[in-house]
């Protein structure tokens, strides 16, 4: 999908932070999820595709389900995905913070055990954190003061916060 189609489909996107989709896939994309290319032979911008990295995550990839089963999995994961978070955390918070102003709240989709999260919920007081993901991730994390953890889907809390049935 390039940038111009991701902006379209995201309508619950601030306007004023849409010129920060771009910053965030390149950061997928560096990270593995992502892959940067030509779409189409006479596109003027390049897009983004799914890498088998992302397929892993997928819900109906059959090795997304192990993490839920296997505790000792679930540990080194998450823990894995926290390193990875402390090591942009300065970056991110020191380097963007733009990005954050005028928000009042902010949703880390498949946010693990919130490493990230609660460092953006400190630098950003008024900000109310949330971090959504599964239920075997986020079983035993508790909330403070701006962050919160939910235990859901990615399209359940769309469908609560959105009232659709």
């Amino acid at each position: 999908m390039a940038i111009t189609d991701l902006d379209a489909a995201l309508p619950m996107l601030n306007p004023t932070k849409a010129c920060n989709i771009y910053r965030l896939m390149r950061i997928l994309a560096h990270s593995g999820f992502f892959a940067q290319q030509n779409l189409y032979n006479d596109a003027q911008e390049d897009g983004y595709v799914l890498t088998n990295a992302f397929h892993l995550l997928l819900k109906d990839n059959p090795l997304s389900d192990y993490a839920g089963h296997d505790q000792k999995l679930n540990s080194l994961f998450n823990e894995g995905m926290a390193s990875d978070s402390r090591l942009v955390n300065s970056i991110l918070i020191d380097k963007c913070k733009k990005v954050f102003e005028g928000l009042n709240s902010l949703v880390d989709v498949g946010g693990g055990t919130g490493t990230l999260s609660k460092a953006i919920a400190d630098a950003f007081p008024h900000l109310e954190c949330i971090v959504l993901d599964l239920p075997h991730v986020v079983a035993n994390l508790q909330d403070s003061g701006n962050l919160k953890f939910f235990a859901k889907s990615f399209i359940n809390y769309l469908c609560f916060h959105n009232n659709v049935q």
